[in-house]
């Protein structure tokens, strides 16, 4: 249909300016905007001639050939365990409040949750951010807007928060529960995530409980740790287009060592549990992992990547994940406390990690492609072992 309907329109003087085609459940839109026309009834003829013959609905306008210049272009990714009509009716119309358009809406996943792409042109990307963020909480889904440009695509430095986020629960509570003292130590974590208690003296003080533990009890924490799901799909493949990944964790490096091995990751920073005689003394040797410092292992594993600070992704649930999370070029909010999302360039509301590859421009199938090209690696989307 492409080659019928520009040989048709060979027959003026013209040039392809612009060339645009969809194909959405089997039925297909093709524009072209074409310049340089002097025979416009004889070419108007012939396309319509054409289109005709093979059984097309056909459109021809005359007008200007380049739009006026649209200043600021954005990506809008918004994602949805259910993606209603009415909410994207409501991003819609916010964008069109704003005076900006929709260029072009592409899906990019439909499982596990449904995430569609919309390029946006006519207003800044900080502008349109702080439009769209209010109406996708009152919608119900998840919402990130990024400046478009060529930067998108280039190498990025992903660092992840650990507890609650790459893996499934808290490491500390779950060595509590060995130590027996699993709702003392429950108690303070909640507190200090919700931002109510200072997290370096809630370390410390849950830390002391865990005193006397025989150091052997870790592996069996080790062993039992589940990631979340979609963690092995999403760092497999960041490390396929050649990102840096890592990990910074308030938790302890005798569990994060082994989980970094593990996924092949980049770049580790934890805290270090005191051990003597084999058991824990209830201490912590060396620097501090806490808020401030997830802030600094993100400028040094930048640092040593040779990434902009405005190319790396931070991903984190709790309140001292926020200082990593405002200082990374998209902070991402995953299943976090008000806090958090309230802070965060965007947040994640369902338990798939992977989804912060559609953030990024990368759609499920482009995923479900290299896995099969690497000879079936591919893992179910609710993976979290």
């Amino acid at each position: 249909m492409t080659s019928a309907l520009l040989d048709a329109a060979a027959r003026g003087r013209l040039e392809v300016i612009d060339i645009e085609q969809v194909v959405l459940r089997g039925r297909l839109v093709l524009g072209f905007v074409l310049g340089g026309a002097r025979e416009d009834a004889v070419v108007r003829g012939a396309l319509h001639a054409r289109a005709a013959e093979l059984g097309l609905q056909i459109e021809v306008r005359s007008g200007e050939a380049e739009p006026p210049h649209r200043p600021g272009r954005s990506h809008v990714t918004v994602l949805a365990t259910r993606l209603t009509p009415a909410a994207v009716a409501g991003i819609a119309g916010r964008i069109a409040d704003l005076g900006a358009n929709i260029d072009r809406i592409v899906r990019m996943a439909r499982s596990p949750v449904t995430a569609v792409e919309l390029e946006v042109s006519g207003v800044l990307p900080a502008t349109l951010r702080a439009a769209l963020a209010p109406q996708a909480a009152s919608l119900g889904v998840d919402l990130a807007v990024q400046p478009a440009g060529l930067m998108r695509r280039a190498k990025r430095l992903v660092v992840m928060d650990v507890d609650s986020t790459l893996i499934q629960g808290e490491v500390i509570e779950m060595i509590a529960e060995r130590a027996g003292c699993a709702d003392q130590v429950a108690e303070v974590t909640a507190a200090a995530m919700r931002g109510e208690l200072d997290f370096a003296e809630a370390l410390r003080q849950r830390v002391a409980l865990l005193a006397g533990l025989d150091v052997a009890m870790l592996e069996q924490v080790r062993t039992g740790i589940k990631l979340a799901p979609g963690a092995r799909t999403l760092i497999r493949t960041l490390k396929r287009l050649d990102h840096r990944v890592g990990i910074v964790s308030g938790g302890f490096t005798q569990i994060t060592d082994a989980l970094a091995a593990d996924l092949g990751l980049d770049y580790t920073a934890a805290n270090t549990l005191e051990v003597r005689d084999g058991r824990l003394t209830g201490g912590l040797v060396g620097p501090l992992v806490d808020r401030a410092g997830k802030a600094r292992a993100l400028e040094r594993f930048a640092a040593d990547a040779g990434v902009a600070l405005s190319q790396t992704v931070a991903i984190g649930d709790g309140a001292n994940d926020l200082d990593m999370l405002a200082l990374a070029g998209l902070g991402v909010a995953f299943n976090a406390k008000p806090i958090v999302r309230q802070a965060a360039d965007t947040s994640v509301s369902h338990p798939y990690l992977d989804s912060v590859l559609f953030l990024l421009g990368i759609s499920r199938e482009e995923i479900e492609a290299a896995d099969a090209a690497d000879g079936g690696l591919a893992t179910p989307a609710h993976e979290g072992v």
